[in-house]
């Protein structure tokens, strides 16, 4: 069975510092091994399952120690390619402390995905009489997107893009997911609508099957 085994560090330890405490809990492992090893002999059990002892052996220098029992650590030292769009779609709401300076000027963005942060935003970007009737925007999909996250702040800063209705409705739904992860849903340009064929219907014509592969 595993033991624990209760140090008490004192005043004494803190003197010595943590090696002692350290050297300390290694003896009183090698005694528990050792009671344990005699009981084991006692009981008539062979050596060949008798439990190893801890010869409480410690490398000061990590430099000794086999790659296998290192772990390699970096640090991030720059951002290549920004692969979120920085847009989201969720809800907005007063912010709680109504007392407060920044209940003046903000409102609280949650959005649907729980791993985008909340947002402030200004409430110059909310409707007109959102601050009078915010419960007439508690199911209002908004889309929002992060222009600044301080490091030692909570929530990031962000603005409002656009309104996009009530939530649960499919083309509200469809078109925040298009703008999170953004896909361009506009319309075509004249210029690409040039390229297709304009004599309608258009059939493919009997040269053309001849040089390609069907694959209908």
């Amino acid at each position: 069975p595993d033991v624990i085994i209760e140090a008490q560090f004192d005043d004494n330890d803190a003197e010595h510092g943590q090696d002692h405490l350290q050297d300390t809990l290694t003896e009183d492992i090698k005694k528990l091994s050792l009671d344990t090893g005699e009981k084991v002999k006692a009981a008539g059990i062979d050596g060949a399952h008798r439990p190893k002892r801890d010869d409480g052996h410690k490398v000061d220098d990590p430099r000794l120690l086999p790659d296998n029992f290192l772990q390699r650590t970096a640090k991030v030292v720059y951002i290549l390619e920004k692969k979120h769009s920085r847009a989201a779609t969720g809800f907005i709401k007063l912010l709680a402390d109504k007392n407060s300076d920044l209940f003046k000027r903000c409102a609280m963005f949650s959005p649907v995905d729980h791993r985008v942060p909340r947002v402030y935003v200004s409430l110059a970007d909310c409707p007109p009489d959102f601050v009078t009737r915010p419960e007439c925007y508690s199911n209002t999909l908004f889309i929002c997107r992060i222009v600044d996250w301080k490091e030692d702040s909570n929530f990031a800063t962000g603005q409002l893009a656009k309104s996009l209705g009530q939530a649960g409705e499919i083309e509200p739904e469809t078109e925040g997911i298009l703008t999170e992860y953004g896909v361009d849903f506009s319309n075509f340009s004249s210029e690409a609508l040039e390229c297709l064929p304009q004599s309608l219907p258009w059939v493919i014509s009997p040269g053309e099957l001849t040089k390609r592969r069907d694959l209908r």
